[in-house]
């Protein structure tokens, strides 16, 4: 057991699926997972195992940012011996042609966050996806027609931006969509010798008043957890 997670060791499958919210941890065990267990309670970060094509996977809630998800995955790859895992979450658009339900496929993230820049000083660390992970999730999209971009993603630490030079930059620089938890991911999975991959879902563009419902973020969430539960079964 870790200070945050309350799993016994053997309790949490080598492959896991990492929404930010909890309660969409809970619904994707209930969804997709055959006989799922929760194995963590603590914080109210709920955590589960099942199967899923007879396959042990896992899937358990992040909360928001990369300090949040920091203290998780390394606990999972240190502690439980994780080996691959994708983040399923949101994201807010800014590349061109992207519109709402588009799946980004992030090959890699920058980050506005000090946190790589406390652990490489003056290296510009640049984290990146796990090439096999990737292949099988944009094969994935392709075969089941989801509508869906392979490019980075900028990892802030700030929900609301208020600065419209900020995003013009980042989407100069080819960067398709804003979230807060994907270059902590790739890191921590490249220190521990992982296999990392973020899918998330456009829920906004940034600038437009289109937001996709409560009922349309529940189907793209169908789509992407299939999309990365092929790419871990693959």
């Amino acid at each position: 057991m870790t200070p945050h997670i309350s799993a016994k060791q053997g309790e949490i499958a080598d492959k896991i699926l990492l929404p930010g919210d909890p309660l969409r941890a809970k619904w994707i065990a209930e969804t997709f997972l055959d006989n799922p267990v929760c194995f963590n309670q603590t914080r109210g970060m709920l955590g589960f195992t099942g199967k899923h094509n007879g396959t042990p996977v896992s899937v358990m809630g992040t909360g928001m940012g990369l300090p949040s998800l920091s203290i998780y995955v390394n606990e999972l790859l240190n502690i439980y011996g994780v080996k691959s895992l994708i983040r399923v979450g949101s994201c807010g658009a800014i590349g061109d042609g992207l519109g709402l339900m588009d799946v980004v496929i992030a090959n890699g993230a920058s980050t506005d966050s000090a946190i790589n820049r406390q652990i490489f000083g003056g290296i510009t660390y640049a984290p990146v996806a796990n090439f096999n992970l990737l292949r099988n999730a944009v094969a994935s999209a392709e075969r089941r027609n989801v509508s869906h971009r392979v490019g980075p993603l900028m990892s802030g630490d700030r929900f609301y931006v208020d600065e419209p030079e900020y995003l013009a930059t980042v989407k100069a620089y080819g960067v398709l969509a804003v979230e807060m938890e994907c270059s902590a991911l790739y890191t921590l999975a490249a220190k521990f010798g992982a296999a990392a991959l973020t899918l998330a879902t456009v829920s906004d563009i940034i600038g437009s008043p289109n937001e996709l419902s409560a009922d349309e973020r529940q189907q793209t969430m169908r789509d992407m957890c299939e999309i990365a539960l092929d790419a871990l079964g693959e």
